[in-house]
């Protein structure tokens, strides 16, 4: 199902992926979206199988986890709406990290990594733009684990 929703730009606009694009820029990137609908308890992606798009959370809630050594899956975040994951398969074409599964009914957009590319090939001001926007979300969620790792309390990873 291809996007169209009348208060979808301003809902994009407000996450980090997307934030600093100009109007016609968002319409290109918009135009390269699928949403896609999930049930409470889907796998939406599996640590360690292929991947070749990113998501971004329209709504719902979804668990991300990683497997120990031993084999049991630990808690890594949650992800709500505005959050984006999968983007790190999209900068270094690497095996999925983590698993996701919807804890509530879900809506998601996903953007390819040859939609993606196109968004190069059309307007590279946006591209560069997002891949910007990735790279700033990455170094916060490094900062996050960082903070975790070393004993500091972090906001809003303590529900875990």
């Amino acid at each position: 199902m291809t996007v169209s929703a009348p208060d979808l730009k301003a809902f994009l606009l407000a996450t980090p992926f997307f934030g600093g694009l100009s109007d016609a820029s968002l319409d290109l990137l918009i135009s390269m979206l699928v949403e896609y609908h999930f049930d409470l308890g889907a796998t939406i992606v599996a640590e360690g199988e292929p991947g070749r798009s990113m998501f971004i959370v329209r709504s719902g809630r979804l668990a991300v986890s990683k497997r120990s050594n031993a084999g049991s899956a630990i808690p890594i975040s949650v992800l709500k709406p505005g959050d984006f994951f999968g983007e790190m398969m999209l900068i270094e074409m690497q095996n999925r990290s983590a698993t996701v599964v919807a804890e509530s009914p879900t809506v998601l957009y996903e953007l390819t990594a040859q939609k993606l590319y196109a968004c190069y090939k059309t307007d590279i001001h946006a591209y560069v733009l997002v891949l910007q926007n990735i790279n700033r979300e990455l170094c916060r969620r490094l900062r996050r684990a960082d903070d975790r790792f070393t004993g500091h309390r972090v906001g809003d990873d303590s529900e875990l």
